[in-house]
């Protein structure tokens, strides 16, 4: 049973929500929170699996509530529900830890596939979606010099990755998806696979998500 907490400022879009996820079998919702604040507090409460997280929320956003939350330790994973088209702050929340994003207006089928895959560690935006949301947002980023690179000061994120492993990383930041990969690096899916979870397990983030922002803070890529 995948547990979920709906936070949105909005009482007829938190109803809206649970009306869906307790239609289904496989999922049950423990709270619901009205502003930033209320969520954090009920995910240490409750420890949900995933939460469902507005941006624009009162007093606390969403954006720091994730923040929070991921930097508490939680388990849970936060799915951001946001107006994309309009709302700047998507790759903030992302870059906050949030798994993956949708657009409000998404089907039913399409959010609900969101949280199970959130739930089960996936990353919900496709690779190639996810580079053109970083592309996006790129100015974002801190300034890097374009200086060649120091080996002896490289992000200790990567130190403990084998050459073949900084590879996937760098590809997986271009937004290649474990298809693509095989197919261009001459590997077995199974075997990509299993390079993307030695990556995501050394590098200590959570999702394939925070593994396109890491290859972009350590500048193994660069904006388009």
């Amino acid at each position: 049973m995948t547990t979920v907490l709906i936070a949105d400022d909005q009482p007829m879009q938190r109803f809206g929500f649970r009306m869906l996820l307790e239609s289904q079998d496989d999922m049950t919702v423990v709270g619901e929170a009205a502003n930033g604040t209320e969520a954090v507090r009920r995910v240490a409460a409750h420890h949900p699996d995933v939460v469902l997280m507005d941006i624009r929320m009162p007093g606390l956003d969403g954006i720091e509530a994730t923040r929070r939350i991921v930097a508490a330790g939680s388990r849970t994973r936060v799915l951001i529900i946001t107006t994309f088209d309009l709302d700047e702050y998507a790759y903030d929340g992302l870059r906050a830890g949030a798994s993956g994003f949708l657009v409000k207006d998404a089907q039913p089928e399409e959010l609900l596939a969101g949280v199970r895959a959130v739930a089960a560690g996936d990353a919900v935006v496709a690779p190639s979606l996810t580079r053109r949301l970083l592309d996006t947002y790129i100015h974002h980023l801190p300034p890097t010099p374009h200086a060649a690179p120091d080996p002896a000061r490289e992000d200790p994120r990567l130190t403990a990755l084998t050459d073949r492993e900084r590879e996937i990383l760098t590809v997986v930041g271009q937004g290649w998806t474990n298809t693509e990969i095989a197919e261009r690096l001459h590997l077995a899916e199974s075997t990509v696979k299993t390079h993307v979870g030695r990556v995501l397990a050394k590098t200590g983030v959570r999702d394939r998500i925070q593994a396109v922002i890491l290859a972009y803070d350590t500048g193994l890529v660069k904006p388009a």
